[in-house]
This record gives structure tokens, C-alpha cells and sequence, in this order.
């Protein structure tokens, strides 16, 4: 049985003969190595400022990411405020957009921020927690710069800046070797679909990055061929047919490993027949989308680059639990420990 499928079977289970070279200390530090590198390298390839960011927001503002609409955010009630009820974010996804207008960037500028976030249903496993850790980047574009190789541009940089600290933490670390391919490869969901018809969306990205190493999995959200949907995406941040996953093989879990969900955000057209797809019109009268169909907020790409991800995947680390202070239930934590995968 191969690794990814013993990994979705069993949430305990860990690579024969897996053992950390770095202890807990030692990947605090390697840790903080990773994202400082890193968030410098990204701010430099894309131009990007960083600034401060919500933990939480007002509910009727639309400012919070629905994910894919049945997630249920964390919420409280504000006792100066009367109990008047926030959110947790579950990213910054559109909050940025406001931001950059609010903050005065221009056309080729962007920011970046610090986001966490508690994901309460998400299935937690080897690749998931409810805390989420990323920076969520946003950057300005121009109406006609809204197509395929406006998008491609920026991945390039993107994967660029993930190069180039793989690259950085192989010096630091003898035990880290290089594996990420020169080049990214940028494929649709029905492409994939069409060269894998018979496997499910995760299996086909499982395969295809076994074969290339790395790619850019495009348009995700709208329907297939076949009727279905590749992947969730919420109908008002990202454009459907400009966005996609940058994706890359992860050889010590056999499995296709997520760095970073991105796109060009919707406009009045797209953000109107993506509601109306999830039947969700009614949320055009939120603040967020009022202002988006006025015109009033800036043509943006943007995305989210999960920390604990990329800090699991350039330290060879099993489980996301190594690299993010979470919660497991205690029989899998306990099963853990006693294979040698200590949780923060």
C-alpha cells in the first residue's frame, strides 16, 4: 500500500523509518529561518508591503472568506459593543482588497500580511490543522491585465521565491537537498480531468505532480465535463477561470502538497455570475460586494502562501503538527509521539 493512501486511511500514521533530524528546539529555529527567508524573498519578487491585518471582522461587512460556504466561522460577541457578534477570518482574501485602496497603493504595488485563522470543520490529517497560519498578499492589476498570462507571470515569481529559499535552507542544512523542478507546469482542472477521467480530483493531482514535480493546477471552482467541481472556491474572491493552486510532490508522503491558493479576484461580472452559480445573489448587498459592483476597489491578483506548509515541506517534516502549535485528538497525538513525530 502506498504512502498517500495509508495516510488518508489512518491520520497516525508515519513513514517506516521516519525520524526528524531536527528536535523540537532545533525546528523552532529552523522554523523562523524558513519564514524569515521567505517572506522577504516574496515581498522582493512581487513588489509587496507588509501591513497589519484583522483577526476578526463583522459578519454583515462580507469582508470574511466563506471558504466553500459551509464552514463555520468562530465567532463571539464584543461586551463593550453590546455582544454586537465578530468573525474569525477564515483568510484576508477580500479585506486586502480594501486595504490597498484605503492605504493608497498603486498599479504594480502590493501587500502582504500576517494572517491566522481557526478552521473549527476542518478534517484534520498529516497536511491539515483548524489553525491555519499564511501570508495573504494582495497586489494591484489593471482591467486589462486580467487574463492567463498576467496570472502565469505572477506564478513564476511565486515558485521563484519557493525556489529560492529551498536553495537557502539547503545551505543552512545539509540534511535538506533540492528536489523542486526548474520550471513549473501550468495545466486546467479539465485538462487533468480529461488525462485522468477515472480518479478523483486528489488522486489526479497526486499523479500529475509525481510526474512534473510541479504545477500550477488552473481554473478551479467552476464545473467539468463530468458535471463536477475539481475543488470548492468561495464565488466572490477568485475569478474561476483565473485562478488555480500552485501544487508540488512531497516524495516522503507520496502525496501532492498545496503551497499556495492564488488568482486574479473577481470583477462586477465575474463576482455576479459566480453568485449567482451558488445561489447566493443576496450577497450583493453586503458592503464588500456593494463596493466591488460600484466600482469603487481596485482590480487586484492575490493569494494565500500557508507558513506551516512550506516550513513542513522544506524540513522534511511528516506531519503538520511538527511545524504549528495545534490540537489533535489525543489518541492520534499519542500515537504520534511514540512513532518519534513530536507536535509543537
Amino acid at each position: 500500500m502506498n504512502a498517500a493512501m495509508v495516510n488518508n486511511m489512518n491520520p497516525s500514521w508515519v513513514p517506516e523509518g521516519y525520524e526528524s533530524p531536527l528536535n523540537i528546539r532545533e525546528t523552532e529555529v529552523a522554523i523562523k529561518c524558513v519564514k524569515d527567508f521567505f517572506e522577504k524573498e516574496l515581498a522582493r519578487q512581487l513588489n509587496l508591503t507588509r501591513v497589519s491585518a484583522p483577526f476578526f471582522v463583522y459578519p454583515e461587512s462580507g469582508l470574511n472568506d466563506t471558504l466553500n460556504g459551509v464552514e463555520r466561522p468562530v465567532s463571539f460577541g464584543v461586551r463593550e459593543q453590546e455582544d454586537r457578534e465578530v468573525e474569525i477570518v477564515h483568510s484576508l482574501a477580500k479585506w486586502k482588497r480594501f486595504a490597498l485602496k484605503r492605504y493608497g497603493f498603486k498599479h504594480g504595488e502590493g501587500l502582504y500580511a500576517d494572517m491566522y485563522a481557526i478552521r473549527r470543520d476542518e478534517d484534520t490529517d498529516h497536511l491539515h490543522s483548524i489553525l491555519v497560519d499564511q501570508w495573504d498578499w494582495e497586489r494591484i492589476i489593471d482591467k486589462e491585465e486580467r487574463n492567463e498570462e498576467t496570472l502565469k507571470g505572477i506564478v513564476r515569481k511565486v515558485y521563484k521565491a519557493l525556489k529560492n529559499t529551498e536553495k537557502y535552507m539547503a545551505i543552512q542544512y545539509e540534511y535538506i537537498e533540492e528536489m523542486l523542478p526548474p520550471e513549473i507546469t501550468f495545466i486546467t482542472t479539465q485538462e487533468l480531468e480529461d488525462m485522468y477521467p477515472n480518479l478523483t480530483p486528489k488522486e489526479r493531482e497526486r499523479e500529475i505532480v509525481r510526474l512534473k514535480g510541479a504545477v500550477f493546477l488552473m481554473k478551479i471552482g467552476g464545473v467539468l465535463g463530468s458535471g463536477e467541481i475539481h475543488d470548492g472556491r468561495a464565488p466572490d474572491y477568485d475569478d474561476w477561470e483565473l485562478n488555480g493552486d500552485i501544487l508540488v510532490y512531497y516524495p516522503l508522503l507520496d502525496t501532492a502538497f498545496e503551497l499556495s491558493s492564488m488568482g486574479i479576484r473577481v470583477d462586477e461580472v465575474s463576482l455576479m455570475q459566480q453568485l449567482e452559480v451558488r445561489g447566493c445573489t443576496e450577497r450583493k448587498d453586503l458592503m464588500f460586494h456593494k463596493a466591488l459592483l460600484d466600482g469603487e476597489l481596485p482590480y487586484t491578483i492575490g493569494g494565500g502562501i500557508g507558513q506551516a506548509r512550506i516550513c513542513m515541506f522544506y524540513l522534511r517534516k511528516a506531519h503538520i503538527g511538527e511545524v504549528i502549535a495545534s490540537v489533535w485528538p489525543d489518541e492520534v497525538a499519542a500515537a504520534l509521539e511514540s512513532k518519534g513525530v513530536h507536535l509543537l
